[in-house]
């Protein structure tokens, strides 16, 4: 008689909010108040080997209210599957999630609905990384071309890379990736820092943070401009000042400008010698992105933290919009969806500077950026991590920097497990943090 097969027996979901807006931490011109969060979804199995997928996806405070409803209307797809089957090809549940035909309406394949598959999808991957005792980028760097791409949905991208040249690409991305990984392991991946930027930091305050960044070894920070034109000029010269001529700095927007007005604001700023100026203008605008590149250039044009699929991704890169993409690891559908945008990317020769401003992003981004440079573009070269230092604490295995750059992670899985006393701290409206500041303002309006 043969064993039982393992499924999945609970989709558990948590809406967990860290109170950053009080110190200003993670400010901007278009986010003035953010409470870094996670929708947090954690999938239980009915294994002796006690192994849990965890995922989530980054949102800034009360939308956690409406993404936590949206991976718990998910959760029927998932419940009862065999956890082999899921592990051995996790496109199965991606395409499962993004076919459900009521649940797609409300998209397709954007907005809230989208980052909630991506959310289950990680966990997903999650669970397998960890069942292969692997850290998820070696399970994709070791894993071959071909079942790379049987990962990969080209519906509506087939027009720019086809399976065959996915596979292609990934086949000459294997050679020299012995070396590669080694290097890895030994030197890790190179990062930048937006911690000294955010727009309601002091200029006393950006200072010191600027200073010991270089200190710590990154050669690349941000700031947070777009709000008030006199205060982004005192700004960046205030940072030129204290990083020096050497190190790069890039400026974000945040969605903040029209075109026109990105172009302007964007010259008024070269003085100071941008490197890139980060989503000017709305994450849709394709054209709008375009027109900026050809205004503001040799400055580089980077998007992608708010840009919702593949296909957005496509058209930018087609138009010739970018200079740089910027993939966030929670705002499309998860891991299957980036494999997806980092072919793009290698396929245009665009270099990828993932996005990384957020509760977990960090932990998780780092592994495709590390797979990107084992097993499919091959270089560092004007590529780096963005690295902000917020509550990494609060995870099981979280990021190690050193010397500006990000320690390849050893331990099986995506990072992506948070400390259950941290779960149980900061879960909203019932965790102990969040119930006696509640009571708290209940007795001070009282």
């Amino acid at each position: 008689m043969s064993p039982t097969p393992t499924r999945v027996t609970a989709v558990d979901t948590y809406d967990i909010r860290f109170p950053t807006s009080r110190e200003l931490d993670g400010s901007d011109a278009m986010n003035p108040d953010p409470d870094y969060s996670a929708a947090y979804v954690v999938l239980r199995t009915d294994a002796d080997d006690g192994l849990e997928g965890h995922g989530f996806t980054f949102t800034i405070g009360r939308g956690n209210d409406v993404q936590v409803a949206a991976i718990n209307a998910l959760r029927h797809h998932v419940v009862g599957r065999r956890v082999d089957e899921l592990c051995a090809d996790p496109g199965t549940v991606n395409r499962d999630l993004i076919g459900d035909s009521q649940l797609r309406w409300l998209g397709p394949e954007k907005g809230v609905m989208h980052m909630a598959i991506g959310a289950v999808v990680n966990a997903v991957w999650d669970l397998a990384a960890k069942r292969a005792r692997k850290p998820l980028w070696q399970l994709l760097t070791d894993a071959t071309p071909e079942w790379l791409v049987s990962q990969v949905d080209f519906r509506y991208i087939a027009d720019a890379l086809t399976p065959e040249e996915a596979v292609g690409l990934l086949r000459a991305g294997r050679e020299g990736a012995t070396g590669r990984e080694a290097t890895l392991r030994e030197r890790g991946f190179p990062g930048y820092t937006t911690s000294p930027g955010w727009l309601g930091y002091s200029d006393e305050k950006l200072t010191r943070l600027a200073r010991q960044a270089v200190a710590d070894g990154f050669t690349q920070i941000k700031l947070k401009v777009g709000a008030d034109l006199a205060d982004d000029i005192r700004r960046c010269r205030t940072a030129r000042g204290a990083i020096g001529p050497g190190i790069r700095m890039a400026i974000d927007a945040n969605q903040r400008w029209n075109v026109g007005e990105a172009v302007e604001w964007t010259r008024a700023l070269a003085e100071f010698d941008p490197y890139w100026v980060e989503e000017p203008t709305s994450p849709d605008d394709v054209l709008g992105h375009a027109a900026i590149r050809t205004g503001v250039a040799p400055v580089k044009v980077a998007t992608g933290e708010h840009v919702q699929n593949r296909i957005v991704f496509k058209q930018l890169l087609q138009a010739g919009a970018i200079d740089i993409l910027q993939i966030d690891a929670a705002r499309v559908g998860g891991v299957n969806e980036n494999l997806a945008i980092l072919l793009l990317a290698a396929k245009f020769a665009v270099p990828v500077c993932p996005h990384a401003g957020g509760v977990g992003l960090c932990e998780l981004v780092q592994h495709l950026s590390m797979f990107d440079y084992v097993a499919l573009s091959g270089t560092t070269e004007n590529r780096v991590i963005e690295y902000v230092d917020h509550l990494h604490q609060h995870f099981i295995d979280p990021v190690v920097m050193r010397a500006g750059h990000y320690t390849a992670p050893t331990a099986p899985g995506f990072s992506a497990t948070m400390r259950p006393e941290s779960i149980a701290e900061f879960t909203y409206p019932g965790g102990s943090f969040w119930a006696a500041d509640l009571a708290s303002d209940k007795g001070a309006a009282a």
